[in-house]
């Protein structure tokens, strides 16, 4: 049976990875799971990630996560926009995470980019999830 939300599986497997005190997790892999974890890698959130063949033509994600004094780096990850009510926003409506605190990731005409460089990049798209 397939997934019907294969992005939200993962951002749930990364919540309770964290909450388990887990040093890596695995999740199925795609190409919008890999540029979604680009971006929390590069604005801090995970250590990083890499793509393993489980067998031919099937792959997944290992994805480290990331803690600082014992504490999860992700303290709330949360899905916006889902299969059923997908979110877009346009740069000037896009509101700050916790008061910019946290990031949102966009899936935008020039690929997925958290809040930050949406607004450098003067672009907006739809709201994948918010992080904190």
């Amino acid at each position: 049976m397939s997934m019907s939300d294969p992005l939200g599986d993962m951002l749930t497997r990364i919540r309770n990875g964290q909450h388990a005190r887990k040093s890596a997790i695995h999740a199925p892999a795609s190409k919008q799971q890999a540029t979604v974890l680009d971006v929390l890698q590069r604005e801090g959130f995970i250590r990083g990630y890499e793509r393993e063949e489980v067998r031919k033509g099937i792959a997944q994600l290992r994805i480290e996560l990331k803690y600082h004094q014992g504490e999860p780096a992700i303290r709330e990850i949360k899905r916006v926009s889902r299969p059923g009510r997908r979110v877009y926003s346009g740069i000037g409506d896009l509101g700050k995470v916790y008061g910019g605190l946290g990031i949102a990731i966009l899936s935008t005409p020039r690929g997925v980019m958290s809040d930050h460089e949406a607004r450098a990049a003067n672009v907006g798209g739809e709201v994948i999830c918010q992080v904190f």
